[in-house]
């Protein structure tokens, strides 16, 4: 008898055209596979499979199924760059939204693996769950924009490979959310007022006109990969760069590391470094944090931004010492919330504030005047020429608050099981 809950096994594949590598997971009463370890007699052990009409599939693809506990029985694919996982179902048929979970600095696929089989086990017909991996480990070094261009070009493929899927959202982890940012601008196709009359199809009279209108309304903000854009959601991400007072906490608010650091992180962590400072000036043009707050001529950022229906960010209000409350929630300092406003949720005791979305108008309108600001200013007003949700974040009263960076993504749920909450309050509140 084997006293735990689950257990692994990984079995590589070999072939003329390459390898592939595919990993069960079996849990709690689940069917899809079986160990024998024989009598005593001295068999050898050996691995007998349940046999079933998606054999042949499986055997095509490097397929695995798991449960989460009670939950439904998960799948998941391992695919070049990451892996997809969905419920199990009988008639073979996937959810028609893709769910797209980035990782952040020297991060990988494995730090969203809580995060997306809790996604499944609450919204198991409603959501594939594709976690990237193109951008793992070192790779986060080599800068924003090749980071972002490696991940369009993966979602793409995922896209070809899941033709039934109509609706894309984004979940990004601390650096993954400036990938993420980067790579909606280059996946963004704005969709022309002709081509959405014409989607309103086989219609006469008043019901034409309705269904214009609402192709219009549904269109007017384009699609990305031609995906219909949903959810924008980030945790923790320097979205205003690391580069001001307190951006980076490990530093103490040190005027004197704070500059230091600003001038070698691209020893450290390469290009990457440099936007996160805003120290890069290639071909002479502005750093590329300031150049994703606006549309340029070649990437819609904003656009792209736009035409979520949702944006939302999570911001560790404390004990993040790798990312400042100010840049994670988009946030002038007079802007953030008092301490003594800050209240506890009984459902979700580490979500402690939630501003919901406002009008943006003020903010879009004193960006177009074009007026001389510092970098901060001109990338907060740039990002809220678009709403978005800030959702503030707390685990003060927690036992793993020194690593509130990681907790706020179970990153590893041993060590990080109490931002479980944070993760089903995403979940919860998630537009399908």
């Amino acid at each position: 008898m084997i006293g735990a809950n689950s257990l692994y096994l990984t079995v590589n594949f070999g072939g003329p055209n390459g390898s592939c590598r595919c990993r069960v997971f079996s849990a709690r009463r689940m069917p899809c596979a079986k160990l024998d370890f024989g009598s005593r007699s001295g068999r050898q052990p050996r691995l007998t499979r349940r046999k079933g009409p998606m054999d042949c599939v499986r055997r095509m693809g490097c397929f695995n199924d798991r449960t989460a506990g009670d939950g439904p029985r998960m799948e998941s694919e391992s695919v070049p760059g990451g892996e997809d996982v969905w419920a199990f179902s009988a008639d073979a048929k996937y959810p028609d939204h893709l769910v797209v979970m980035v990782n952040g600095i020297v991060g990988s696929a494995e730090d969203w693996r809580y995060a997306a089989e809790q996604f499944v086990n609450k919204l198991p017909d409603k959501v594939i769950v594709h976690r990237s991996e193109c951008n793992s480990s070192r790779l986060t070094f080599d800068g924003v924009d090749l980071m972002g261009e490696r991940l369009a070009e993966e979602v793409l493929s995922v896209v070809r490979r899941r033709p039934g899927v109509r609706k894309i959202s984004f979940l990004a982890h601390s650096l993954g959310g400036l990938i993420a940012r980067y790579a909606i601008g280059k996946l963004y196709v704005p969709v022309s007022n002709r081509e959405a009359v014409v989607a309103a199809g086989n219609h006469s009279g008043e019901e034409y006109i309705s269904s214009s209108t609402q192709c219009l309304e549904r269109h007017r903000e384009g699609h990305l990969a031609g995906l219909e854009p949903m959810n924008f959601i980030t945790f923790a991400t320097p979205h205003l760069g690391s580069r001001g007072h307190r951006q980076l906490p490990f530093l103490c608010g040190l005027l004197f590391l704070e500059r230091r650091a600003s001038e070698t992180a691209h020893w450290i962590v390469g290009r990457t470094g440099k936007h996160l400072f805003l120290t890069d000036r290639d071909d002479g043009r502005p750093p590329l944090l300031l150049r994703m707050v606006k549309d340029c001529d070649d990437i819609k950022f904003i656009s792209a931004l736009r035409s979520f229906k949702r944006r939302v960010v999570y911001a560790n209000a404390n004990f993040d010492h790798m990312v400042g409350w100010r840049t994670s929630s988009i946030r002038r300092q007079n802007e953030l919330p008092k301490q003594h406003l800050l209240a506890n949720d009984e459902k979700y005791p580490h979500i402690v504030h939630i501003e919901r979305e406002i009008s943006s108008n003020n903010d879009r309108a004193s960006f177009l005047d074009n007026q001389a600001t510092d970098m901060e200013e001109e990338m907060i007003r740039g990002l809220n020429q678009v709403p978005w949700e800030r959702v503030d974040v707390s685990f003060l009263k927690s036992r793993q608050r020194y690593i509130a960076h990681s907790t706020i993504q179970v990153k590893t749920y041993w060590i990080n099981s109490d931002g479980k909450d944070v993760i089903f309050h995403m979940i919860d509140n998630f537009l399908l």
